[in-house]
């Protein structure tokens, strides 16, 4: 009796430090999948065990990525700015299966600000997304419980998409990043606090707030020389929603007109209650206006060829969008 207890202390051992290795890196015991809000958490095939042997415990696998288009976007959405900003933002990250993830680059400060946004693109691996994937839905994207809403007007709401080859989440927060710091206990709250957030909430939130970070420098997650250096993305397309210019009524001289280089102004159709239309530069016109914006501002008149001038918020296209319809989308 006294030899048979040596086996079971040898498989207990064993079993022990299977479970330690199996711990992420970083030390954090492995995260539960998040939950789309559609359905249950997808489920793979379990391990088959040896007969007469415990099953060593289980860890989640990573999230399957789509073979294309976009994996992750971070965008703001509403908020109280002119249709024209609506139609033409830019989301504040995206990442897509090919490794590329596009942010805003630095921008120069100058008013008016230069006609064309500033982006750029780094380049990781399909490891490197699924790690990412990993992260945000660990921070709580495929969750649903209310985060509250801070008592502060007109603020945009942040829009959280992920898409695994089984699933969409989507998770949108109001005023993320707004949020007042609690105040003392108390009927006698000093001003610039805020106590309609519980404790759970500002811990989302902040969670949230922090996968925002990650995610627009995933080099701050991801092991050394997985993520390539910043260059300037160049899109392939380019799309202006266009209104009628109107003077600016500033000081100074009046802005130079800009003969417009790209398809006929106004373009199609965009919002027609708010008097927005949408062309869409390919090719040889979308270099042919990428060039001329170099010269141009947000205040630039752009001048069609019967003479009259319009006003163009260059929106350049990102890799998964197709054309205007991207934009109302939005």
């Amino acid at each position: 009796m006294r030899r048979a207890t040596w086996p079971a202390l040898v498989l207990t051992v064993l079993l022990l430090t299977t479970a330690c290795a199996q711990r992420d890196p970083s030390g954090a015991a492995p995260a539960t999948p998040a939950t789309p809000a559609t359905s249950g958490a997808p489920t793979g095939p379990e391990a088959p065990t040896a007969p007469g042997t415990a099953a060593a415990p289980s860890t989640p696998s990573a999230p399957a990525v789509p073979a294309e288009g976009l994996v992750i976007e971070v965008a703001h959405t509403g908020g109280f700015v002119t249709p024209e900003m609506l139609a033409s933002r830019l989301p504040v990250v995206s990442i897509h299966a090919d490794g590329r993830v596009i942010t805003r680059g630095p921008q120069i400060e100058i008013h008016p600000p230069p006609a064309l946004p500033a982006l750029q693109v780094q380049q990781v691996d399909e490891d490197a997304v699924r790690t990412l994937v990993e992260h945000a839905l660990r921070a709580g994207v495929g969750e649903s419980a209310d985060l509250g809403s801070p008592p502060v007007a007109d603020l945009p709401s942040t829009r959280f998409t992920v898409r695994t080859r089984d699933e969409t989440y989507v998770r949108e927060v109001y005023a993320l990043g707004a949020e007042a710091p609690p105040g003392p206990p108390g009927e006698d709250r000093p001003a610039g606090t805020d106590d309609t957030l519980t404790p759970e909430q500002r811990a989302a939130r902040a969670e949230l707030q922090e996968l925002v970070r990650t995610l627009g420098d995933p080099a701050s997650v991801l092991p050394a020389g997985a993520v390539g250096e910043y260059e300037v993305y160049t899109p392939e397309a380019v799309a202006g929603v266009v209104t009628e210019w109107t003077d600016p009524q500033q000081d100074g001289a009046e802005p130079t007109p800009v003969p417009w280089p790209g398809p006929p102004l106004p373009g199609e159709p965009l919002e027609p209650r708010l008097g927005l239309s949408c062309v869409l530069a390919t090719g040889e016109q979308a270099e042919a206006v990428l060039d001329a914006a170099g010269s141009a501002s947000t205040l630039t008149p752009w001048v069609s060829e019967d003479g009259r001038r319009w006003s163009v918020a260059l929106r350049p296209l990102l890799p998964h969008e197709e054309g205007c319809g991207d934009l109302v989308e939005r």
